[in-house]
Formats: C-alpha cells, structure tokens, sequence
C-alpha cells in the first residue's frame, strides 16, 4: 500500500491554504491554475492547459507499460462571503464545497505516484476542472479532450468529495447512481398588467403564477413513482411590478429538478412544461416554458465500485467505511467522465474533530470548515485507487 511521507500533510495543507484565499468563481480561475502549475513543477509531468477553461490536466507516464487511469479534481470556489473567521478565509468567494482540499489532495497523489514512477505499470492522467458549480467545466474539458490527453482513453477514473457535515476518517460511496440529475425549468407567464383597482380590466398572471407554483411543487407527489425518487422545487419568482398598485404584466419562475433515472427526467422534462403551459392559457395567460438540461446522474460503476470499497476498508477500516444506503439528491459533474469511463466518486469525511455532528455548518454555507489535517489520506486514496487498477 501506498504511503505518505510525513513531509507531505504539512506541505498540502499549506497549499491548500494558499488556494482558499485565492479562490475564485467560474471557468476562468487564473490564479488558481498558477497556483497548481507551480505545485506540480519538478514532477515531470506532461502539463495542458484548457483553450477556454483555465483547466489544468497533467500525465504521468509510468516506467512500465500498462493502461490510463485519470483522476479528477474540481478548481472553482461559490460566490459566498466567508464568516469562518479562518486567517486565510478569502474575501470575495469561498471554497464553501471543499474544492480547495480536492486540488490539494490530488496534487498530493500526483507526488506519492512520481515518487514511485520507474515501478508504475501504466499512466495516470490527473484532471483539474474549473467550473463544476453549475459551470458544466468537466463536459467543457471532455469536449476539449481530456480523456485522450495520455493518447489513450482511461480504463477507470476517481475522484474523491469531502464533506465537512461527515465524522473525520469516514470513507462514504455506493455503487450504481450516487447522486442526482440537476435541471432547471424556466417559466415566463404573460397577461396584460393594469391598476390594481381594476383587475377585471386586465389578465393578472400573478395569481396565474401562484397556481403553476402549487402545482409544480405537487407534480411529483401525483406524478412520480416513490420507488424513483424526484425533487422539484420553485426556487425563483419575481414580476415586472414596480409599484404596488400596479399589476404586473410579465412574472418568471424559477424550479430546480432532481431526479435519479432517465425515464423520471424524461417524465418530468415531457409533463411538467405541458402543465404548466396548460394552466396559463386556462387563465387566457401566455406561457413560456423551457426546460434546462444540466448534470446528468452520477452513477459509479459496480464493479469498480466493488475494489474501490476494499481498498477503502484497507485504509480506513470497515466500521469507517459507509455504504451508502441511498444516492444524495445533490448533483456533480464528475458525471459526465463517469458517463465515458467505468469508475467511482467517493466521500470523505473532513469534520473538525471539536466541531459536533449537530453544530457542523453545511457544505455551501458561509461557516463551513472543514478539517485539512487528512489530506494525507486523502492523497494516498487518489494515488492507491490509480495503483491497484494500474496493476489489476
């Protein structure tokens, strides 16, 4: 088994500091690039960087013949103001989602595996992707060509989340969908506006509004089996109004739609705008609908979910190993690399040990911390997975 050198953990967390006050917002992350650049010099390694993302992917070549491995990070922070109080906290974004450990923790295995390059049996590729809160970043680097950046395309690929709501040396992952589809529903619903005083004397799609909300938030309730879970949700609703006594003209709605199967999403993406659509023009509203595909599901190969739980054990020991009883409703797009290639996303569980279950600050909240004393581990799971399926 791969281990660490007890030069590392210190190393990486402060790397890993380093990129949380830099953290940035989006595809184009021009520090934070730098920042990875310049923590895998000296490693001889086959450094790209993205033509419209500041992506980085960078190839291992081992010293033996053998397949491609890629493993896979995500670079980009959340447009939330930081209240963690933390010396290095950033001051206009903040790597809410754990972000910068994922980047650190993979820069860590790229050093574990260049360690042992003349032994390794294959290549690795490791894949720095911007963008991944809602950026779509990794279909943008598939699209760029990541998975053939080692002239060959992977047999397997990992990545590694950590959450700081989940006790610290926790491993968590499941085979099959581990997390959800996300899409988007947008809504414009048109009536004429007018003064308040005389409703009569206009169409109103404000009350034509309220409706559609009530009926899109019980869509799945009637129309979903309970055996497939869905989540939609109205997240957004706001009208042309500036004034109370006026009616508005125009309102637009917002939903966000999860769901764990193709026939569910094809379901949903099929029915709801014709509900929709239909309620609008019974109130001699116009309607427009339309519907926003975003993350597919993330579905983690059984198979290689399988190994990857052994391993797991043989770091963490079993009672520390979850098996995920059910997928989580929160979406990723390490999808898209899984819809290409056999592999796994695993949790890892980085609460601060002094910080109780009940009083962890959840992920993409402003007080979220999480504990960077196991990037370590974290390093040595990315490098550990690449090797056992390097020489399987």
């Amino acid at each position: 088994m791969i281990t660490a050198p007890a030069a590392l953990l210190p190393s990486l967390v402060s790397l890993r500091r380093v990129l949380h006050a830099e953290a940035e917002v989006g595809l184009d992350l021009p520090r934070t690039q730098r920042l990875i650049v310049e923590a895998l010099a000296g490693l001889d390694l086959e450094i790209t960087t993205g033509a419209t993302l500041t992506s980085v992917t960078a190839v291992l070549r081992g010293g033996r013949p053998g397949p491609v491995v890629l493993l896979r990070a995500d670079m980009d922070a959340l447009p939330v103001i930081e209240s963690t109080g933390l010396p290095f906290a950033a001051a206009d974004a903040m790597h809410a989602c754990g972000h910068d450990l994922h980047m650190a923790g993979l820069v860590g295995a790229a050093r574990l595996l260049a360690a042992r390059r003349a032994e390794l049996p294959g290549t690795v590729v490791f894949m720095f992707q911007p963008g991944e809160e809602g950026y779509a970043g990794g279909r943008i680097m598939l699209d760029e060509g990541v998975l053939d950046a080692a002239g060959e395309r992977p047999v397997a690929a990992y990545a590694v989340h950590v959450d700081c709501t989940t006790e610290g040396g926790t491993a968590v992952t499941r085979p099959g969908p581990i997390m959800a589809s996300a899409s988007g529903l947008r809504v414009t619903v048109r009536g004429s506006g007018g003064h308040a005083a005389w409703p009569a004397h206009a169409i109103d799609p404000m009350p034509v509004a309220a409706e559609i909300v009530l009926a899109v938030q019980s869509f799945v309730a009637r129309r979903v089996p309970v055996s497939d879970p869905a989540i939609v949700s109205v997240t957004r609703i706001a009208s042309d109004s500036a004034a109370p006594n006026v009616l508005s003209a125009t309102v637009e709605l917002e939903a966000n739609v999860r769901t764990l199967s193709p026939q569910t999403l094809q379901l949903i993406r099929t029915e709801l705008p014709r509900l929709v659509t239909a309620i609008g023009e019974a109130h001699g509203c116009r309607v427009d609908v339309r519907f926003v595909d975003s993350y597919p599901v993330t579905v983690n190969d059984p198979a290689e979910t399988a190994v990857v739980l052994g391993i797991l054990d043989e770091i963490y020991g079993a009672d520390n190993v979850v098996r995920l009883p059910q997928p989580s409703m929160a979406s990723e797009d390490f999808a898209y690399v899984l819809e290409e290639v056999p592999g796994t996303l695993v949790f890892l569980g980085v609460r601060p040990v002094a910080t109780p279950a009940d009083a962890a600050a959840g992920m993409h909240s402003a007080g979220a911390v999480f504990d960077d004393g196991r990037l370590d581990t974290h390093a040595v799971v990315l490098a550990e997975l690449a090797w056992r399926r390097l020489i399987r």
